[in-house]
C-alpha cells in the first residue's frame, strides 16, 4: 500500500499528469491545456536505483512503484495539486509483429476492385491475428489488439506489382505486416499504477506519443519513419498517407553503447553511462576513475572509436527494421528521438544503410514541439520528446485510448490508432472477408456439334456498407460509437441451359404429303446418349443436335410404301439412304406419272382431276388425310403473324412445330435465323400452344 500522503488541492480538470517509465529513468510532468496550447508547469526526472528495469521490462515491481511515488510527490510539491490521475504509454518492446501473405484465385475476366482488395487485406489481418493467438506467448499474454498494419507487396500471377486495382489475372496476392499489443501489458501497467495509488485515465503507445510531437500532422502524408532510441529498446513507427502503417521494436539501444564503454575502459555501468553523456555533451576531455582506481582522461575520439562497432550494429538493426516495416523501401526521411539518438555517428550510419542522404536523418529535440510552453526545469534534448508527446496526445485524444464500435449489432473494442478504418474494425470483429466479395455465377462451358460454347454466370450483388446509416466503404474512417452495418454480398446464379434452348438454331426438315405439311425434328444426344429438349446441359458436356433421319426412316415412320411412292427434294428424286439436312423440304409423290395434261376446261367446266390426286397414299395413324371442314369444328384459334387461324385438335397437346402445317412459310429458302415467338417471348419447337395464343415466326438476317 502506498504511504499516507499530504492532503492537497484537487487536480484541475485542465491539468494533465504524465509519467514516462523508461529503462534508465522515470520522467514525470504536469501540464495545463488551454485550447490547443499546453503549458508545462512542473517536471521531474528520476534515475532508477540499480537495474529495476531491463530492456523496457519491469523487473523489480516494488522498486518501480516506490520510484513512481517519489516522482509524483515531487510534482505535487511543485504544483500544490493532488495528482491521482495519470496518463502513461506502453513501450514499443511489448508489440508483436506478424508477417502474412494471402492469395486468392480470380474470376476469369474480372477486374480487381476496392472491395476485393479490402477483403484480401482484411483476411491478412485476421490470419495474422490467428497466428499471434496461436503462438506460445499468447497463452500468457491473453488477447491481442491490432494497432497497425502495412502492405509489403502486392502480387499478380505470382509477380510483384505496385497496385492491383483495375488489373485482371488468374491469381492475386497481398503480403502484409501487422502489429499487435498484448492485453496483458495493458493490465500490468494498470496494476503498477494501482499499487502506487494512481488511476490511469489514458494509455497510448510510446511511438504514437513521440510521433504526435516529432512529426507534425501536415507531414504525415509523406512516408516517414521515427526511431525512439531509449536505453533498453528502440521503438520504430512508420507513417504514410496520413496514418501510422507499422510499429516495431528492436531490443538494442543506448545500454549496448554504455556496456561497450564499460568493457573498453574498465569502469562500472554508472560510470560508463556518465562517460557516454559527456561524449554526447561534446566535452573535449572526459575524466573518470576505472575499477583499478586509476584516474583516466580520454579524448572524445577515443570513446567514439571504442563504441564504433556497437553503433554500426545498432544502425544496421534499426535500419533493417525500418525497411522491413516500410515494405522493403526507403522512407522519405527518418526522425530520431530518445536519449540514445544523440550517440555520435549514429544518424549518419542509419542514413548510409537505409540509402538516403544523411541530411534526411535528423535528431529531434524539444525545439520542434509546437504549441507547448515550458515553464519548468526539464531536459531539452531528444529524451524529452516522449513525455511531451504523452502530454499532447492526452490533450488531443483523452478518453479514447480504447473505444467501441457497433458492427451489425455487436460491440467491438478496438485500440485507437487515430486512423481506424471500416476494414480494420470488420477484421477485429471477425467478419468473413468472403462475404464482402460478390462473385459471378459459375460459367457453363460445353460443346455444341463440336463447337465450344460458354455461357456467362449471373452478375453478383456487392456488399452494402453503411456507417451511421450513410453509405460507407472499407477505407472509410470510424470514430468512437459509430454504427457499422454490412449486408453481405450476394453471388450471381450459375449459368444454366437445356438442350431445347438451342433448337431454334437448327432448321427442321419439312415433309409435304397430300397437301399437308409435317415437321421432322432434330435428334438430340448428350455425350453420345439420346436426350430430349428438357435435358440439362452440364459443364464440358458434348451436345449433338442433328438430323439423323434418312428417307427410309421417314417412310417407316409414316407407313409409306417405298415401292409405290418417291421422295423429291427441290424437284429431284432422293435416294432411300439419303440423310436429311436441316431446312430441306421433302415432297412425297406416287411413282405412277399422271396422264398428259388435257387442255384447260372451258368456262363453267370443272377441271379434270389428276391421277396423283386420285391416288392418295394411305398412311397409318401418323399421317391422317386432310379434312379441313371437319377439323375446323373442333380446333383452337390462334393468331400467327397477325392473321387468325384455326388449328385442328389432335391426340395429345398441340405444340409450336404444328403451326407450320397450317401456314404458308417457306422453310426451303432460309433468309437468316428463324425466330419463334409465343406471346412475345422466345419459344421452342416443343412449346405447348393454347387457345388465343399470339405467335410470330420470321427470319432474322
Amino acid at each position: 500500500m502506498p504511504k499516507r500522503r499530504k492532503k492537497r488541492k484537487a487536480m484541475p480538470e485542465d491539468a494533465i499528469f504524465v509519467l514516462d517509465i523508461g529503462t534508465r529513468k522515470i520522467a514525470g510532468l504536469v501540464g495545463i491545456q488551454q485550447g490547443g496550447s499546453f503549458f508545462v508547469r512542473a517536471a521531474q526526472v528520476l534515475d532508477h536505483e540499480g537495474r529495476a528495469m531491463v530492456d523496457g521490462q519491469i523487473h523489480d515491481i516494488s522498486m518501480v512503484v516506490s520510484e513512481v511515488s517519489r516522482v509524483r510527490e515531487a510534482l505535487e510539491q511543485q504544483t500544490g495539486y493532488s495528482l491521482d490521475k495519470v496518463s502513461i504509454a506502453a513501450a514499443g518492446r511489448v508489440l508483436k509483429t506478424c508477417r502474412i501473405k494471402v492469395e486468392r484465385e480470380l474470376e476469369e475476366g474480372r477486374e480487381i476492385d476496392s472491395h476485393l482488395l479490402g477483403a484480401m487485406e482484411m483476411e491478412a489481418i485476421q490470419r495474422a491475428q490467428m497466428q499471434i493467438d496461436d503462438s506460445p506467448a499468447a497463452d500468457d499474454a491473453g488477447r491481442y489488439y491490432c494497432v497497425g498494419y502495412s502492405v509489403v507487396s502486392y502480387y499478380l500471377n505470382d509477380y510483384i506489382i505496385s497496385s492491383l486495382l483495375g488489373h485482371k489475372g488468374q491469381k492475386a496476392g497481398v503480403e502484409a505486416i501487422a502489429t499487435f499489443l498484448p492485453e496483458m501489458v495493458v493490465e500490468s501497467l494498470y496494476t503498477v499504477m494501482e499499487r502506487a495509488g494512481i488511476e490511469v485515465t489514458y494509455l497510448t503507445l510510446e511511438p504514437i506519443a513521440a510521433l504526435n510531437v516529432a512529426i507534425p500532422s501536415e507531414l504525415r502524408l509523406l512516408n516517414l519513419a521515427l526511431a525512439d532510441i531509449g536505453a533498453g529498446t528502440s521503438d520504430i513507427a512508420v507513417t504514410k498517407s496520413g496514418t501510422v502503417i507499422a510499429y516495431d521494436m528492436v531490443p538494442i539501444a543506448g545500454d549496448e553503447v554504455t556496456e561497450a564503454i564499460a568493457h573498453n575502459f574498465l569502469v562500472d555501468f554508472n560510470t560508463a553511462e556518465r562517460i557516454k553523456l559527456d561524449l554526447c555533451a561534446g566535452k573535449t576531455d572526459i575524466e573518470f576513475t576505472d575499477v583499478l582506481d586509476n584516474q583516466v582522461v580520454v579524448r572524445p575520439e577515443d570513446v567514439t572509436a571504442a563504441i564504433r562497432p556497437v553503433v554500426d550494429q545498432l544502425a544496421e538493426t534499426i535500419s533493417g527494421r525500418i525497411l522491413e516495416c516500410n515494405g522493403g523501401k526507403a522512407p522519405n526521411a527518418v526522425f530520431l528521438v530518445g536519449g540514445g539518438s544523440q550517440t555520435p555517428g549514429l544518424s549518419d550510419a542509419i542514413a548510409d544503410r537505409i540509402g538516403i542522404p544523411r541530411e534526411r536523418v535528423a535528431v529531434r529535440d524539444r525545439s520542434i514541439v509546437k504549441n507547448v510552453l515550458i515553464e519548468a526545469d526539464m531536459p531539452s534534448g531528444p529524451e524529452s520528446i516522449t513525455p511531451l508527446g504523452i502530454l499532447v496526445t492526452t490533450g488531443l485524444f483523452r478518453g479514447t485510448d480504447f473505444f467501441s464500435v457497433n458492427v451489425n449489432g455487436k460491440s467491438v473494442k478496438v485500440f485507437n490508432t487515430h486512423g481506424m478504418r471500416v476494414a480494420d474494425v470488420l477484421a477485429l470483429a471477425g467478419f468473413n472477408p468472403e462475404q464482402l466479395i460478390c462473385k459471378s455465377g459459375k460459367r457453363l462451358r460445353f460443346f455444341l456439334n463440336g463447337e465450344s460454347r460458354t455461357l456467362a454466370g449471373g452478375i453478383g450483388k456487392p456488399a452494402e456498407i453503411t456507417v451511421n446509416g450513410k453509405p460507407g466503404s472499407l477505407n472509410g474512417n470510424v470514430s468512437p460509437g459509430d454504427k457499422v452495418s454490412v449486408i453481405p454480398a450476394e453471388n450471381g446464379e450459375d449459368a444454366r441451359a437445356v438442350c431445347g434452348d438451342f433448337l431454334a438454331e437448327f432448321q427442321p426438315v419439312t415433309l409435304k404429303i397430300n397437301r399437308e405439311i409435317h415437321t421432322i425434328p432434330h435428334k438430340i444426344r448428350i455425350n453420345g446418349e439420346p436426350a430430349d429438349e428438357n435435358a440439362l446441359i452440364k459443364y464440358n458436356d458434348y451436345v449433338d443436335i442433328s438430323m439423323e433421319c434418312t428417307i427410309k426412316d421417314i417412310a417407316q415412320q409414316f407407313g409409306i410404301d417405298l415401292a409405290q411412292y418417291i421422295f423429291e427434294i427441290n424437284g429431284k428424286n432422293a435416294d432411300h439412304s439419303y440423310r436429311l439436312q436441316g431446312g430441306e423440304v421433302i415432297e412425297c409423290l406416287p411413282k405412277d406419272l399422271p396422264e398428259p395434261e388435257e387442255p384447260g376446261p372451258g368456262p363453267g367446266k370443272p377441271a379434270p382431276v389428276s391421277e396423283s390426286e386420285q391416288r392418295k397414299p394411305e398412311f397409318n395413324a401418323g399421317l391422317p388425310d386432310s379434312d379441313d371442314t371437319e377439323a375446323s369444328d373442333e380446333g383452337i384459334s390462334v393468331t400467327v403473324n397477325g392473321e387468325r387461324i384455326l388449328l385442328p385438335k389432335k391426340e395429345g397437346r398441340i405444340i409450336f412445330v404444328d403451326i407450320f402445317n397450317h401456314i404458308d412459310f417457306d422453310l426451303s429458302q432460309p433468309k437468316g435465323t428463324i425466330m419463334l415467338k409465343l406471346n412475345g417471348r422466345d419459344a421452342g419447337y416443343t412449346d405447348t400452344i393454347n387457345e388465343g395464343d399470339v405467335i410470330d415466326i420470321y427470319w432474322r438476317g
